[in-house]
């Protein structure tokens, strides 16, 4: 099924990602597993519902982005960049992010070999050098 290109509410798009990823049983259950699936499932119908008092809290909301994310469901993102007034975002291919980091990762050995080596010539030149900073 077609993601729709908008949504009414954070409600509807958080109920869309919820929907993609199984149902509301299968969700709760994994943002409350500490509760049985219907407990779970019944709780995250009323979060789900903007008269109910019970509200997901911002990590939980995360999680569910998160997690449409994994499952190729973008309606919680799109929506809140909409409503922010931004464009829509792009999910990053796994690939093109660990080359990404391996890059960053093997710059700041770089750096971390070349202050070490500075660190090393310092103490060599004066000793107690190392007595200020330990």
């Amino acid at each position: 099924m077609q993601e729709k290109l908008f949504y009414e509410s954070v409600y509807d798009a958080l109920a869309e990602v919820i929907r993609a990823a199984g149902g509301t049983k299968k969700v709760g259950a994994m943002l409350w597993p500490e509760k049985s699936a219907d407990a779970a499932g019944a709780l995250l119908k009323d979060c789900l519902n903007p008269d109910r008092r019970e509200k997901l809290d911002p990590e939980q909301v995360a999680f569910v982005r998160r997690l449409g994310r994994q499952i190729g469901c973008h309606a919680l993102v799109n929506f809140e960049a909409q409503d922010a007034g931004y464009e829509a975002p792009k999910p990053v291919n796994s690939e093109e992010q660990a080359r990404m980091l391996v890059d960053i990762i093997a710059a700041q050995q770089v750096n971390l070999q070349a202050s070490m080596q500075a660190f090393q010539r310092l103490v060599e030149q004066n000793p107690s050098v190392l007595r200020a900073v330990a």
